[in-house]
């Protein structure tokens, strides 16, 4: 593994065009709150993380990215549109593949408060293509928002749509949901028995932090999804293709906007697709090439929720994507205490860009 020391002239070479775009660099401490983790991604992120106890600050976690550091400075200090740029490195556990690097350096380019959003996703995108296109990498996309104003557009209750949003990282509940609510599978058997309307739970004892009329009303609120509308089938077949969208920029675009005459709430996304196609198109960008997968990134880049991109090798199939990146305006939200601003970025491996070259 390349060290922090070792890659320097890589990483000043990778920082020099984000540099010469506007960026300022930026350095984040290599030791962050594990409370600003914690509370975005839950409990399991200890599992991928190292973490050690502070007497003065308390829980304190070896940086595991850069982009939700730099995101809450922004959110917390700074105004107006802003770009920043940072190297470094940053530590995870490894999960699965026990050979992957413990500790690797990023180089990143984050852009705030940028008015025109889909201005700023090809600014980043083909910045990157830019910097990496010495390396013929693949060029992967995709659009999260599709997902997401695809859900929000179906003829069912809120509730069913609000169950959809939260499981729409993980892909085996959603489509199980998806299942479920177009009444294509039954469902489970404990939970037809909660629905029931006559279960006396005065009977039952109370226990735990929870009221009974917490539990009442939560228990109304399952028995009314419980009985909302189904999926209609022309809107699950609609939405199961657009799922499965995975060809080139150009011909998803195609697709999408055949798909969107069921979808309608689609449209202003694909519209979006559409003018970021145009505007690197006009930027010299070759978009027949790039790839475009309506869920790309759904499992791995959690805090993005639009547009996505990732650089990959295919000589090295094994190796993450060299460069990943995208959208991430609902973080700011979160951030900021609810204020957001546009915020699009992206980071690039540098340890393995010194072994390509």
């Amino acid at each position: 593994m390349l060290t922090p020391v070792r890659a320097f002239p890589e990483v000043i070479r990778l920082q020099q065009p984000m540099i010469a775009a506007g960026a300022l660099p930026i350095d984040i401490s290599v030791l962050q709150s594990a409370e600003l983790f914690l509370d975005l991604y839950g409990e399991d992120i200890r599992g991928r993380t190292y973490t050690t106890f502070d007497p003065f600050r308390g829980e304190q976690m070896l940086r595991p990215d850069f982009t939700v550091p730099v995101a809450e400075h922004h959110m917390t200090t700074a105004a107006g549109a802003h770009r920043y740029t940072y190297a470094g490195s940053v530590f995870r556990r490894p999960e699965q593949d026990g050979w992957r690097q413990r500790e690797f350096v990023q180089v990143g380019y984050e852009v705030f408060n940028v008015v025109d959003t889909v201005a700023a996703d090809i600014e980043v995108f083909a910045l990157f293509g830019e910097i990496l296109a010495p390396f013929d990498l693949r060029r992967k996309t995709g659009d999260m928002s599709i997902v997401m104003a695809a859900v929000q557009g179906l003829s069912i209750s809120d509730g069913r749509k609000s169950a959809l949003m939260r499981h729409i990282w993980r892909p085996q509940r959603f489509r199980a949901l998806m299942d479920r609510y177009a009444g294509r599978t039954p469902v489970p058997a404990s939970q037809r028995q909660l629905m029931g309307d006559s279960t006396d739970w005065h009977l039952f004892p109370e226990f735990g932090v929870r009221r009974r009329e917490d539990v009442h009303r939560r228990i109304a609120r399952l028995r009314e999804d419980f009985r909302g509308p189904q999926i209609p089938p022309d809107e699950f077949n609609s939405l199961e293709a657009l799922l499965e969208i995975r060809t080139t920029m150009p011909q998803a675009i195609e697709q999408l906007t055949i798909i969107a005459d069921d979808l309608p709430a689609i449209k202003p996304a694909v519209d979006r697709l559409t003018r970021r196609r145009d505007g690197l198109v006009a930027r010299g960008v070759t978009v027949s090439s790039i790839e475009f997968e309506v869920c790309y990134g759904r499992t791995q880049m959690e805090y993005y929720d639009g547009f996505v991109f990732g650089f990959l090798s295919d000589d090295h199939p094994r190796w993450p994507p060299v460069s990943t990146g995208g959208r991430y305006d609902a973080l700011t939200k979160r951030l900021g205490r609810g204020t957001e601003c546009p915020a699009v970025g992206g980071v690039i491996l540098s340890d393995l860009i010194g072994q390509l070259s």
